[in-house]
């Protein structure tokens, strides 16, 4: 008998960070993302280390918030 599974995926990448849940029978459970455009459009373009900074102080929060709106524990 096939087992279900929770997958919590995480995308650091560039000026963009994001969580998402996925459920192996009922698909993607939620999606949150943090956006720096604003924070970078001053610039005309990235500036990694600002960037790389920025979503250290985010991602704790993104990550909670895509299993909240999953309705998952991180222990699941």
């Amino acid at each position: 008998m096939k087992q279900d599974f929770l997958v919590l995926g995480i995308e650091t990448s560039c000026d963009e960070a994001a969580a998402a849940v996925y459920h192996s029978s009922k698909g993607v459970l939620s999606n949150a993302l943090f956006s720096q455009i604003d924070l970078h459009k001053k610039f005309g373009g990235v500036i990694p280390e600002l960037a790389s900074r920025s979503q250290l102080e985010k991602i704790g929060t993104i990550i909670h918030t895509a299993l909240e709106q999953a309705q998952v524990t991180l222990d699941e």
